[in-house]
């Protein structure tokens, strides 16, 4: 009798135990006052997740994005056209210029450049029966922000050609040579530039051939005053009002 019950002891506390041990593979009970991200080791959607690791991420891959595509510094020769607006439109001739750049790539976005550009424009200037004939060399010196428009979402063909626009200031430099008028000499003026331009690679990004077009706002210090002749005996009624505009060719070499 002793041993019956003994045994029948047994066997319900085995049953006990095993009702206790959940099976390997029943799904997960939910606790009512119990959060489930309490079970979650690797939970996406944590509110206290440190979100700027992930942006530390993003720099780090636009970093060695530029480091493998980018470009660091830009040499190049500009030449180009020049002509004017207005009245200095109607006074100087169009003319070619040449000069040359440096570019220094802060991203693949953004770019600062440093122009120098010259050419020589012949002055023609009829008032009353005399005839004026002379030169006007015009050199500026340019410092401009490039901004690369982004291409990835345009189809391939125009991906290729690099759109940008650009922006800046120059300091012109003015000198006007012409047989017995004293009224003509050299000055300088600060204008403001904008405009943008294209560029097709070549030689696997190594270089690169361009083109652009900028409109520079320029106030010359005798842009109020008449142009008088003959020793300001002879009044033209004319003001040297007008603007620059250049078109340009660009071969650069990149580094």
């Amino acid at each position: 009798m002793f041993l019956l019950v003994l045994l029948l002891s047994l066997f319900s506390f085995n049953a006990m135990a095993y009702d206790l041990i959940p099976p390997a593979n029943s799904e997960r009970v939910a606790y009512p006052g119990v959060l489930l991200s309490q079970f979650e080791e690797n939970d996406a959607y944590d509110p206290f997740v440190d979100y700027s690791e992930f942006e530390e991420a993003t720099e780090e891959e636009a970093d060695i994005n530029f480091f493998r595509n980018g470009r660091f510094f830009t040499l190049g020769f500009v030449l180009g056209y020049r002509t004017f607006t207005d009245t200095l439109g109607e006074i100087y001739s169009p003319a070619p210029n040449f000069g040359l750049f440096l570019s220094y790539f802060f991203d693949l976005r953004f770019a600062m450049q440093l122009t120098f550009l010259t050419g020589d424009h012949n002055i023609a200037l009829n008032s009353q029966g005399v005839r004026v004939r002379g030169n006007a060399s015009l050199t500026s010196f340019g410092l401009n922000l490039k901004y690369y428009i982004n291409t990835q979402n345009v189809t391939k063909g125009l991906a290729s050609i690099n759109p940008y626009l650009t922006g800046g200031l120059a300091n012109i430099s003015r000198t006007a040579t012409i047989k017995e008028e004293s009224a003509f000499g050299k000055e300088s003026a600060t204008a403001f530039e904008i405009g943008g331009g294209i560029e097709l690679p070549l030689m696997r990004n190594k270089m690169y051939f361009g083109v652009q077009a900028t409109y520079q706002m320029v106030n010359f210090a005798d842009e109020n005053t008449e142009i008088t002749l003959s020793n300001n005996s002879i009044r033209t009624g004319r003001y040297p009002t007008g603007d620059i505009v250049n078109i340009t060719s660009v071969l650069g070499v990149n580094f």
